[in-house]
């Protein structure tokens, strides 16, 4: 105990810093993810505490996230429609996928992932990075102008037809499910939707219309109508915000100009009683447990989002560790990063039994965090502790501030979040790798953030397979000791095969195998094997070199031996590693087709007994 308050002043004034830091963007994340601001500040309180608490980064400062929100807000948006609009409907849906999200996360920690996450292709982080970045800027284009489609009677009006449409089918299907409803007998039907009120179809049409308008490709369907419908003072706010974020950064960086800029143009349109539209209200009081995830649990309609669950926990898990390896940097300690990974999964598995958004570790907030003072755990508590004080005393208050000031604040985030390293980099880049970074890009923005990751992954695997099955076909040469001698070296003899016995070059061949032998360099390695002549007595297989191989990779062996053998030709292998030789082994090539006394960990050991038995099969003394 007396350790973790070892550097109290350091954590006290580091946690109080980011939680200051946090505070607008968690309002800001939470508006844009469609839940409302205080499902962001309910993400904020419970992962930053929880996250720093049980994680594995001292100075980790976690919370919502740009990355988290963008994948969040089309979970949200998803399930909302799915349940006709009705976000309250859809809310034990929206956080038992949350909640599945957080406990994959533990999972991912628990078995050792946490290490392997470092093996995720840049192309695609730049990608997805940048697409984030679009994907926020493009969806603040509405609230900037001040234009809620929802609230555009002449626009929700377009929609009548289609919500009695849809009306009418429910009611078709609700007859159905009764067994009421009878081919040619329609009087029940008729009776009920003549009971159809004109508020009814009206929210139908109120609903579909927020459908129409949402995500990416909603708001610029809608952007035209946004133009023509401009509300100038909520633009005046938003634009007033951008510069104040980007203005007060240049007298100072010691305050974060994103508070600064909440508190002044929300003081102004506040004090002058400007008539802004302001957030949802935030309500007061400690935040309550949601019993509704488990009293109103329904497999059928959580079961189409346990993949985005997945990806949810993947991309928190990326984005905590990325700014874990910054954090390490600047304090020059050495993160656990499965640890990390259990204190995020408790950490969103938590705010999701609040209603709050998911995150993950914050770079800005971290970097904050230890410029200010704070080494060690507590700083990150103190966070999420300053952010629940803010909540209890102050929630009436930050339910006045205005909705285009949050928008302001999240097109700076937009901005700032994209990989501009990487879209700089597309003139020297590899033509392949920038084709990945703008498919990502292209995809998520267009279609689908979770589908778009995947397919770049996919596709980068495969290259990456195809550049290593080329390296592997390269380094693996047949070498003639015979064609050494007599013909223009193709490959170098290795060092320990240059004193030969003259008398057996003719009749004695080495395959030479380097690198990893997978799936990627089997057609190579059969076509290599094929290049052996019949007249040969005897292969020797150098596998000094091979640290691994896959099934794959042990078949196409197990082939090279068995033509070898049907030519009547010996083999022996030569420095064979620990993981190879377990699945030759367990597949019986060692020691069917390649008897024990035939595998040799040198090369000279090797010599010896090869020599004796090429003399005698081809009758030489």
């Amino acid at each position: 105990m007396k350790g973790f308050f070892k550097h109290l002043k350091g954590d006290v004034f580091g946690g109080l810093t980011a939680g200051i830091v946090a505070l607008p963007l968690a309002l800001a994340f939470g508006v844009s993810s469609g839940l409302g601001p205080s499902a962001g500040l309910y993400g904020a309180i419970f992962i930053s505490f929880f996250a720093a608490l049980f994680g594995g980064t001292n100075t980790q400062i976690s919370g919502p996230t740009a990355p988290m929100t963008a994948v969040s807000m089309l979970i949200i948006a998803g399930l909302i429609g799915a349940h006709n609009g009705d976000v309250n409907a859809a809310l034990p849906a929206i956080l038992t996928v949350f909640l599945l999200a957080g406990i994959i996360q533990i999972g991912l920690g628990v078995v050792g992932v946490g290490k392997y996450i470092r093996y995720i292709p840049y192309p695609v982080v730049s990608g997805f990075m940048t697409a984030i970045g679009v994907m926020i800027l493009i969806t603040q284009f509405l609230p900037a102008l001040g234009y809620y489609p929802k609230e555009d009677k002449a626009f929700v009006s377009k929609f009548m037809p289609e919500a009695e449409e849809v009306i009418l089918n429910k009611i078709l299907k609700d007859e159905a499910g009764e067994g009421i409803l009878v081919l040619g007998d329609f009087k029940e039907t008729i009776k009920r939707a003549e009971k159809i009120t004109p508020g009814e179809v009206e929210l139908e049409a109120t609903a579909l219309a927020g459908n129409y308008s949402s995500g990416v490709v909603g708001s610029l369907k809608s952007l035209p109508n946004a133009l023509g419908n401009i509300n100038y003072l909520e633009l005046i706010l938003c634009l007033a915000t951008i510069l104040v974020v980007y203005g007060f950064k240049r007298i100072t960086k010691a305050i974060p100009s994103t508070l600064v800029a909440l508190l002044l143009v929300s003081g102004i349109a506040y004090g002058f009683n400007l008539d802004y539209r302001p957030i949802q209200e935030i309500p007061s009081g400690f935040p309550k447990f949601n019993l509704s995830i488990f009293s109103d649990f329904s497999l059928g309609s959580v079961a189409p989002y346990i993949f985005s669950a997945l990806t949810l926990s993947i991309l928190g898990a990326i984005d905590s560790l990325l700014t874990s390896v910054v954090a390490d940097n600047m304090t020059k300690t050495k993160h656990n990063p499965n640890r990390e990974l259990v204190g995020q999964g408790i950490g969103n598995s938590i705010a999701a039994l609040f209603g709050g958004i998911p995150g993950a570790g914050a770079t800005i907030r971290t970097v904050v965090n230890i410029n200010a003072g704070g080494k060690s755990k507590l700083s990150g508590m103190i966070a999420g502790v300053l952010l629940l004080i803010v909540l209890l005393a102050l929630g009436p208050v930050a339910s006045q501030i205005p909705a285009a000031v949050l928008a302001g604040i999240l097109i700076t985030v937009g901005i700032g979040v994209m990989d501009y390293k990487g879209l700089r980099a597309i003139p020297h880049m590899p033509k392949i790798e920038v084709v990945i970074m703008l498919i990502v890009l292209v995809l998520s923005v267009t279609w689908n953030l979770i589908y778009a990751v995947g397919i770049g992954l996919i596709i980068a695997s495969l290259i990456f397979m195809k550049k290593m099955g080329d390296v592997t076909a390269r380094q693996s040469k047949l070498v003639s000791l015979d064609g050494v001698e007599h013909t223009p070296k193709i490959e170098k003899l290795w060092k320990d095969e240059t004193n030969f016995p003259k008398e057996l070059q003719e009749e004695i061949f080495i395959k030479h195998l380097s690198g990893p032998v997978f799936f990627g360099a089997t057609s190579e390695l059969q076509e290599l094997a094929s290049q052996i002549p019949e007249t040969a007595a005897h292969v020797i297989i150098r596998m000094d070199k091979v640290p691994y191989m896959d099934q794959s990779g042990v078949y196409v062996l197990e082939e090279i031996l068995l033509g070898l053998d049907q030519k009547g030709i010996d083999s022996s292998i030569v420095g064979i590693q620990q993981q190879p030789l377990y699945l030759t082994k367990k597949m019986n090539i060692i020691p069917d087709l390649v008897p024990e006394h035939f595998v040799f960990k040198d090369f000279d050991s090797c010599i010896g007994a090869v020599r004796q038995i090429v003399i005698e099969k081809i009758g030489k003394g």
